[in-house]
């Protein structure tokens, strides 16, 4: 999944790819060449007490120190634009693909996942992407270059390696085994930790109001503490991976100084040749600690990679139309028939054989009880989901067949719990016009009656809005989606429940107003209050995902026993008739 995934996005990036491994194979030759001309100097310098040699290999050891700091600095600049750019990359795909999704895949993941896998997830391939360019390039090629130029030393000693690296490997590789299981599971707890967090600062006025403070902190805590306890298991691996490299590293070096020293005793070797063999002993083992290093990175890196891949091989339910539909003959006719909706894995279907037809200039209800799949029947409408049966048309075109962006500005839809972006009143209610003048603004806040309290806020159009809305009450909250709905001024009209958090006066006083300015437009409400949908032209009701009856509100009365027992459950009997 790794390699799959560092290839379809690092393709872009040929170029700065290769300029940077020639950057990384120069310093690395300049590193490597510095141990022989050191051993020229002893052998041939300091032991024959040749000054002018010293000065003049010198003078080029320097020289080769300059460019080796150059190329290595040019490689870490490359390498670090390129891992920047690839991090950037891969979040721009999981997000755009997360855009793509409805809402059934959305709660397939589930938001905090999403989260992790866009933010913590790519930043640990990007690490990983990073330190590749950085460290990884050149290890190989110090590891390869350094065993040569130490069989140009001293060929006997040399045998020294043929134990040292497979022992070293084999140390590093049964470590790197143990991570791989552990990172696994510590990207899922950290996805429980942001679950968590993200529920307990979203839900903090229904924690305050049980009283669950303390409740909520020991389930942060137990969640902190598993994460803490995965930590603290890899911690204690890692830890264990630099003492066991150190220890090899340095028996090694003991091992070449004692069967260096019996060979310059012998006169097999001279005294500048086992100096540069034990520099180039250093230069191979330190490529592998840090590709011991970079080992210890590509465990939790792959884990991350398999969780983005998921996202990004993960197809929408609602998927656009090979040939779209760009135009529309009538304007705002809404017809379901026959239509079916069931989850994925679901014992039963949510909806079933649902017929509904809502036309310009009409007002269409939609009421049940809880469950019964109002909400669901209404996200049908603008494509949050796809019906798994049956046809869902607008204008008499399939919905499936329409360009998104017109399905978007012909229907309209303000959810049943409304959100408000970080911002302004004003950039809100722009939100599907981005045009919308500040007149437009007002008229719209007028319509939905909240024109009073956001005069009254500091700054008007311009207050801010916290992310969710949550400065502001449910009720002002619903009124401005309503605003941010009308500015759009589709042709269909979807209310899921949007009027529950307002009182009856202003209830009736925005229904008052949304019939005059949406009096050619086709509107569906779903309302669980009898009062706001009781003067629609046309009721529907829905019991355990059927339709069970349609009409009007005095019709059904006399008719419909489930609409009637809806009714009297909120209303008496002389209030029903009036």
């Amino acid at each position: 999944m790794l390699i799959r995934l560092l290839r379809s996005h690092l393709g872009p990036y040929k170029r700065p790819i290769g300029v940077l491994v020639v950057l990384q194979l120069v310093q690395t030759i300049a590193a490597l060449f510095l141990p022989t001309l050191n051993a020229d100097i002893i052998d041939n310098g300091v032991i024959k007490g040749d000054s002018g040699y010293i000065l003049g290999m010198g003078a080029t050891m320097i020289g080769v120190t300059v460019v080796q700091v150059v190329c290595a600095i040019g490689a870490v600049y490359y390498g670090a634009r390129t891992a920047m750019a690839v991090g950037r990359d891969i979040r721009r795909s999981v997000f755009d693909q997360v855009q793509s999704f409805s809402a059934r895949e959305v709660g397939q993941f589930g938001a905090p996942s999403l989260i992790t896998r866009t933010t913590n997830d790519v930043q640990q391939v990007q690490m990983l992407v990073l330190m590749t360019f950085t460290m990884m390039v050149s290890a190989p090629i110090m590891c390869v270059g350094g065993i040569i130029m130490a069989l140009g030393q001293d060929v006997p000693l040399s045998s020294l390696l043929l134990a040292v690296v497979p022992v070293l490997g084999v140390a590093v590789s049964l470590i790197i085994r143990k991570l791989r299981p552990i990172f696994r599971t510590m990207q899922k707890r950290v996805d429980t930790v942001n679950r968590v967090l993200r529920e307990q600062i979203t839900g903090i006025r229904v924690i305050r109001a049980f009283v669950k403070d303390d409740y909520e902190k020991q389930r942060f805590a137990k969640a902190n503490d598993e994460v803490t306890e995965v930590s603290l298991a890899s911690g204690k691996l890692l830890a264990l991976m630099f003492p066991t490299v150190m220890a090899i590293v340095n028996v090694s070096s003991v091992a070449v100084l004692w069967f260096g020293a019996h060979r310059i005793d012998s006169g097999g070797m001279q005294i500048g040749a086992l100096t540069a063999f034990l520099s180039y002993l250093m230069q191979i083992l330190m490529s592998v600690m840090m590709a011991t290093f970079m080992f210890m990175m590509v465990p939790r890196a792959e884990v991350c990679a398999e969780r983005i891949e998921e996202v990004l091989g993960t197809s929408s339910s609602v998927v656009p139309p090979r040939a779209p539909i760009t135009t529309l003959r009538r304007h705002g006719e809404l017809e379901l028939f026959n239509v079916d909706f069931a989850y994925p894995g679901a014992e039963a279907a949510v909806l079933r054989g649902v017929d509904l037809i809502a036309r310009p200039g009409e007002t269409t209800a939609v009421i049940g009880s809880t469950g019964s799949g109002k909400s669901t029947l209404l996200g049908l409408i603008p494509r949050l989901y796809d019906a798994t049966g049956g046809r869902v048309l607008v204008d008499g075109e399939d919905v499936a067949e329409l360009e998104p962006a017109l399905l978007a500005r012909t229907v309209g839809l303000v959810p049943q719990k409304p959100y408000l972006f970080s911002g302004t009143v004003a950039t809100n209610l722009r939100y599907g016009k981005p045009d919308a003048t500040d007149e437009e603004l007002w008229h719209a806040l007028e319509v939905a009656q909240a024109k009073g309290f956001v005069s009254k806020l500091e700054g008007g159009l311009d207050a801010p809005i916290a992310q969710g809305g949550t400065n502001v009450s449910g009720g002002q909250r619903q009124r401005l989606a309503i605003a941010r709905l009308l500015v759009r001024r589709p042709e269909i009209y979807l209310f899921d429940d949007s009027f529950s958090a307002l009182d009856y006066a202003t209830d009736a006083a925005l229904r008052g107003a949304l019939a005059a300015e949406t009096a050619q437009a086709t509107v569906v409400i779903v309302a669980q209050r009898v009062s706001t949908i009781r003067d629609a032209d046309r009721i529907i009701v829905l019991d355990e995902g059927r339709v069970v009856g349609t009409g009007t509100h005095d019709e059904l009365m006399a008719e419909n026993e489930t609409y009637r027992e809806i009714v009297l459950s909120q209303l008496t009997e002389q209030e029903a008739a009036a």
